[in-house]
């Protein structure tokens, strides 16, 4: 019988060298054999908020009997540990299809990470208890499937940090692209600047008013037509200004 202040089931007739194997916490996945028992540690699926992970124990008696601490009795209680996995990397796998901006490829990354990490450990795992038992040949087919889940985990996390790492060099081209716009524009509004200054200046600093003969007119009308003049040399200078710049290679 397991000791009482053991994190394994009370009910399991382990070996106490297995037993003693096994601490307060549950530490790294793992599969252990010892008198024709075998006793696997497994981690359930993890959250990127999670600073611990929770252990889930499957043993297998001599006999061939399966139990698990808390997926009932059975070899299928190992494949439904599998299928928790399984189902969370498809909703990755949704959600990464559904992706538009980096932040959305992000949140995929950051979520899937600690999958990926427990699926190739998970996989091994049972590499190692399958070794463990060659008998049981049910073993096969778990490994089987944990293998095709750590693949599946490892591309889509691979999809994921390409399709991130792609929006990002993206933005920055754009990013690169308006930036050279507006230093065209800024440019030739410098331009625009040094060749009006020193007329502006010496009109300024020695009044040039000349005489048109538009000062009569009446003052509404006058005052309107220059700003209406004005408002339409602005409109032209700002469509020069602002025009495409030569694309850069």
């Amino acid at each position: 019988m397991v000791a009482v202040d053991s994190i394994l089931p009370a009910s399991w007739e382990l070996p106490a060298h297995l037993v003693g194997r096994v601490g307060e916490s549950v530490g790294r996945q793992r599969a252990m054999s010892s008198e024709g028992h075998l006793l696997i540690v497994l981690h359930t699926p993890p959250k990127p908020e999670d600073d611990e992970r929770v252990g889930r124990y499957f043993w297998r008696s001599p006999s061939g009997q399966w139990r698990s601490s808390d997926l009932g009795d059975g070899l299928e209680s190992l494949f439904r540990h599998v299928d928790q996995y399984a189902t969370i990397v498809e909703k990755f796998d949704q959600q990464e299809e559904q992706a538009v901006s980096a932040d959305d490829y992000f949140a995929v990354l950051e979520g899937l990470a600690p999958i990926k990490r427990a699926t190739q450990h998970l996989h091994q795992v049972l590499q190692d208890a399958r070794e463990a038992a060659p008998q049981d040949r049910m073993l096969i087919n778990a490994r089987d499937r944990a293998y095709a889940l750590e693949r599946q985990a490892e591309l889509l996390y691979t999809n994921a940090k390409n399709s991130l790492d792609f929006a990002v060099a993206k933005r920055s081209e754009e990013l690169a692209h308006s930036g050279h716009r507006m230093a065209i524009a800024a440019h030739r509004l410098n331009v625009l600047a040094a060749f009006f200054f020193p007329m502006a200046t010496l009109a300024t600093v020695l009044g040039v008013n000349l005489e048109h003969g538009w000062e009569r007119h009446a003052p509404p009308w006058t005052f309107l037509g220059f700003v209406a003049s004005g408002l339409l040399c602005g409109i032209v200078l700002t469509l020069l200004v602002m025009r495409p710049p030569p694309r850069v290679k």
